[in-house]
């Protein structure tokens, strides 16, 4: 093969651009019909998701080899399945669901009167209220309610399921208000919250790889009917490669319009789902249905260094030396570039998004970002290091 056209195909398959993906072999994929004979543990499929029971799980969860092959249907749900799962009545006592309700509205009205006002990712800024770090805010407030909460097997089961051990659970209230619009369609954490021109930075293996870093699920506050706006999925979603890039082009929303489905949810109902899944919020078209769900993002123990490095203090010790570089010109902007790399936070999460909200976008600024906006503008030692100090205290929980 000549070297010219060998070079060019590795190209296009590790470096996928903005046009990567075809709509009709998409089409074909989530054409697909989900068959309840392929999931014996399921008690049944409803538009193409399937259906779980809290009785069954909960009695499978009690023998260690029966726990594990639902599990590992799970798994296969999450990645080769429909890619979403339902879990009815995974916390049936309603005295615990009904004190967490309590304790997200004490908390909704106290940041109200502290002039928060947290927005979403994928909706308008007031469509709905969400509470960032939900985990911990619950957790601060009432304990006993959290460790009864969180001791559901069903959160426990589907979070090991596609996670393994040493999990970590993170968690964001979400109330969608009378007359609140509907999310984006759109996959999520951490490609999905990329604008296109950033996921093109990344080589296909990492597209391939972050939908198994993170697990979606919700767990229903108040009962859902579908006038309330219950999430919408495009069952199979998941399985298309190049997904994160493709999904927000108007034939892939075109298609998500046309076969999503919705299910009204329970009180205490649970749903996950790969992030992967192409899905979004509904439109909660009623007049009286304050529809609350806590939405939980759980990520693999894997996500993390070897080593905990400040790079707050290596930001402030190397900028003095870039600034001098590049005025100087001993480093040229590209080696300048590959310093800052090797110096500051490049990644904006995690972060305390009640002080440090995405601007502009899905997410933060990134250090690396702030770091060489500062080198460029010529900022002085004194105040970039004062820049790190504010920006670090913004992080902070």
């Amino acid at each position: 093969m000549d070297v010219r056209i060998l070079s060019s195909r590795r190209r296009q398959k590790v470096w996928l651009d903005t046009q990567a993906g075809d709509i009709e072999p998409f089409r074909a994929l989530v054409a697909q019909e989900t068959n309840p004979a392929d999931w014996p543990f399921a008690m049944g499929v409803e538009k193409n998701v399937l259906i779980y029971d809290w009785d069954t799980v909960n009695r499978l969860a009690r023998n260690p080899d029966s726990r594990r092959e639902l599990m590992a249907e799970w798994v296969e749900a999450f990645s080769t399945g429909p890619g979403v799962i339902v879990i009815r009545a995974a916390i049936a006592d309603h005295s615990v669901i009904d004190r967490a309700t309590e304790v997200f509205n004490e908390i909704v009205q106290a940041e109200k009167e502290a002039g928060k006002a947290a927005a979403d990712h994928f909706a308008k800024p007031g469509a709905n209220d969400r509470i960032w770090n939900a985990l911990q805010k619950h957790a601060l407030a009432d304990p006993d309610n959290f460790a009864r909460y969180y001791a559901s097997d069903a959160i426990a089961m589907a979070s090991e399921a596609w996670l393994g051990r040493g999990y970590q659970m993170t968690a964001q209230m979400n109330r969608v208000n009378p007359g609140g619009k509907a999310q984006v369609p759109h996959r999520d954490y951490h490609l999905g919250f990329m604008s296109p021109e950033q996921m093109q930075a990344y080589p296909g293996h990492i597209h391939a790889i972050s939908p198994v870093l993170t697990l979606q699920g919700a767990v229903a506050h108040c009962d859902m009917p579908v006038e309330s706006g219950p999430t919408l999925f495009l069952p199979y979603s998941q399985s298309f490669f190049e997904g994160y890039l493709a999904f927000g082009r108007p034939e892939f929303q075109a298609v998500f319009a046309e076969r999503h489905v919705q299910l009204p949810l329970s009180k205490g109902d649970a749903v996950f789902f790969n992030p992967a899944l192409m899905h979004g919020a509904g439109n909660n078209v009623s007049t009286d249905i304050w529809r609350m769900a806590n939405l939980l993002q759980v990520s693999s123990a894997f996500g993390r260094a070897m080593e905990t490095v400040d790079r707050d203090a290596m930001c402030r010790a190397v900028y003095p030396a870039l600034l001098s570089a590049r005025k100087s010109g001993s480093l040229n902007p590209d080696e300048i570039t590959n310093a800052i790399a090797a110096t500051a936070e490049g990644y904006a999460f995690p972060t305390n998004l009640d002080s440090d909200p995405p601007v502009g976008g899905l997410a933060p600024k990134t250090q690396n970002t702030m770091m060489t906006e500062a080198l460029q503008a010529g900022m002085e030692p004194d105040a970039f290091a004062a820049l790190v100090e504010t920006e670090a205290a913004k992080r902070r929980a």
